[in-house]
């Protein structure tokens, strides 16, 4: 009786704090939601002018700030549903998901079903919206190089079985995004790739051979293609008579807006930058309004609640594993990266830090594709970390039986 009491004591110690422990991570969510707010404002703010230009001059004032609201409701619902789908069904689905994202990125460049704006094939027309399945993709990724990489694991160190069959898959990937073209695409789902099997364990040699290969093809890319190194030129020296009227155009009245903004901003709603002469204002280049309006202080809230996401993706990834869910940890850690590359090269574009490339911010620039595509990833995190509160609950989390394929 006395070692039944020693236990039921022990138990009750630890038993209240799990019992009384969220089923999500309250600060992950601040997070999303503080940038979704404040992704919403900053589209206001940028977007309020354009309809007195000519491109916009049909649209009403507030046309972007209704539009991205209403992209954000979507995504919202579109979370709402995957959070409650569990991650056995995307373990076993990834493969097929994949395939799926492969066929939208053939089915873009079909003539009269995939649209072109501005010489690029990017878009699915879907009613009165456009999709980009370039987005998809990462998310398609995100899960088949988790799946891989857990079902490879004992392959990891061999060239032909464990490192072959997801370079192919990356070929085709390359192909069809440079078809498009869309190199800040291919760039993130590179990243996303590369990452998830470098957490996986891959062979270090094969590993640093794979990170020169994507080094030697991105630089092969931007010499065999003239307006790519166009834009490094322009980077290198963008305040250069020959630049700043043409290729360094955005760089330099991003820069300019930063400038402006200094330490706290001129103001929100006072940038002058908006005001037609930064293109994409609201969409690529919206943390240049913000340094404009808020200054560094509000450029540092949104790299800190980047940070949050980022390290609690980490977090939840370890947690998982710790629990043997390998799929499920590589991918929270999968989404970590996903929006830490995205950020990263969006402010680094903006600050000149990097070369100009499209690439919207996550969960902050205009883009209906992108904000949906975020919300479900984050969604897929916050279902990672439903189940891990679970199991320390002790309550059983179903794990269906894996698909096997080559």
């Amino acid at each position: 009786m006395s070692l039944m009491r020693e236990f039921r004591s022990s138990v009750s110690a630890v038993k209240p704090g799990r019992t009384t422990m969220r089923n999500y991570d309250l600060l992950l969510g601040v997070a999303v939601s503080a940038l979704l707010l404040f992704g919403l404002i900053m589209v206001f703010s940028a977007s309020i002018a354009l309809a007195d230009g000519p491109k916009y001059a049909n649209l009403g004032r507030y046309h972007f700030v209704t539009r991205h609201a209403i992209y954000i409701m979507v995504g919202i619902i579109l979370f709402s549903l995957t959070v409650t789908v569990p991650m056995s069904f995307w373990e076993k689905n990834a493969f097929a998901v994949f395939l799926f994202a492969l066929l939208l990125l053939v089915l873009v460049l079909v003539p009269f079903i995939g649209k072109e704006v501005n010489g690029a094939s990017r878009w699915l027309p879907i009613g009165p919206v456009n999709f980009q399945p370039s987005e998809f993709m990462k998310f398609a990724m995100l899960l088949f190089a988790a799946d891989y990489t857990v079902r490879k694991q004992k392959y990891m160190q061999d060239i032909g079985r464990g490192f072959i069959p997801m370079v192919v898959a990356l070929a085709a990937i390359t192909v069809l995004l440079m078809l498009e073209p869309d190199l800040g695409a291919l760039m993130v789902t590179m990243a996303i790739a590369v990452g998830i099997l470098f957490l996986g364990g891959i062979n270090l040699g094969l590993f640093v051979f794979a990170m020169g290969v994507l080094a030697a093809l991105f630089v092969a890319m931007i010499i065999f293609a003239p307006w790519r190194l166009g834009r490094i030129m322009a980077y290198l020296d963008p305040f250069h008579e020959s630049n700043v009227q043409s290729t360094a155009y955005q760089l330099v009245h991003s820069l300019i807006a930063i400038g402006r903004g200094e330490w706290f901003g001129v103001g929100l709603g006072s940038s002058i930058e908006k005001l037609h002469y930064l293109p994409e204002a609201h969409t690529d280049f919206i943390m240049a309004v913000v340094g404009e309006e808020l200054g560094f202080v509000g450029i540092l809230l949104v790299v800190l609640l980047f940070f949050v996401i980022v390290k609690k993706s980490f977090e939840i990834g370890r947690s998982a594993i710790a629990m043997d869910r390998e799929f499920n940890g590589l991918v929270a850690q999968g989404v970590g990266i996903w929006f830490g590359v995205q950020a990263f090269i969006n402010l680094g574009v903006c600050l000149g830090l990097l070369p100009t490339k499209g690439l919207t911010l996550p969960l902050v620039s205009y883009g209906g594709s992108s904000i949906v595509m975020n919300l479900i990833a984050v969604a897929v995190l916050m279902r990672v970390d439903y189940e891990v509160r679970q199991m320390m609950r002790g309550q059983p989390v179903n794990k269906e039986s894996k698909r096997s394929y080559p």
